[in-house]
């Protein structure tokens, strides 16, 4: 049986919709699992008949993650915001560590990871860091933009076996201070954290890249196909 996957939705504030990105979607799909956009919705007792009903969970890109999250004040170089996503995918990352559930993070989706475990974040690394990588890559995206430097006692490592590859970037916050319970799996030239695991759990990942813009890369083909595996031999317990 191929897992089903819930994929959290991307909220278009103009429009007042849902909507997701394809790449998202065909690369579960590539990788053998079912993928399923989830209803953007805080209520509780909905969450808990999803998990119920899902193998995996995937945190996708798209909004700032709110500072207020993470004890801080919104500056003006913060980002849009929203605050139903913040409370949905809080509650959907507390339950999955409960449950054991496999879950990957993308971009925000690493961000709100490490904020709902007690990390915080830059809330816009050229105003905060002055770092000179392009973190915010122009098109097209399925390109490296910067390269990384994998933690060799990591499982990104144990994945890939190199203790450097290329990735895209596209985003301007990223983990300023790590979350006691994650461990860094890889980290841009300038320090910036660009991976991370929960080492006690079945699959906990997240990466501050775009694999779903770059499906025919290797990398980003072995992490969705690395996830999607976890999510099988967890529909069949």
């Amino acid at each position: 049986m191929k897992p089903f996957i819930g994929l959290t939705p991307l909220y278009d504030d103009d429009k007042k919709s849902y909507w997701i990105l394809p790449g998202y979607m065909e690369e579960i799909e590539h990788a053998g699992g079912i993928p399923v956009m989830l209803p953007l919705t805080a209520d509780r007792d909905m969450l808990e008949n999803i998990l119920c009903r899902i193998d995996g969970l995937v945190l996708t890109g798209g909004h700032d993650v709110n500072p207020a999250v993470y004890g801080e004040k919104t500056e003006d170089f913060c980002g849009r915001l929203c605050p139903e996503r913040d409370e949905m995918e809080l509650a959907l990352i507390q339950r999955a560590l409960e449950k054991d559930m496999p879950v990957l993070g993308i971009c925000r989706g690493l961000q709100i990871m490490n904020a709902a475990l007690g990390g915080s974040l830059y809330q816009d690394l050229g105003a905060q860091n002055g770092t000179e990588i392009d973190h915010d890559m122009k098109k097209p995206y399925d390109r490296a933009a910067h390269s990384i430097s994998l933690e060799m006692k990591a499982p990104l490592f144990g994945l890939l076996g190199q203790k450097s590859v290329g990735v895209n970037s596209r985003h301007h916050q990223a983990i300023k201070d790590l979350a006691p319970s994650l461990k860094s799996m890889a980290a841009a030239e300038d320090g910036i954290i660009e991976a991370v695991y929960v080492p006690d759990k079945r699959f906990f990942w997240g990466v501050q890249w775009h694999p779903e813009h770059w499906g025919d890369n290797e990398t980003s083909a072995k992490i969705l196909q690395a996830f999607v595996n976890a999510c099988k031999n967890c529909s069949s317990i």
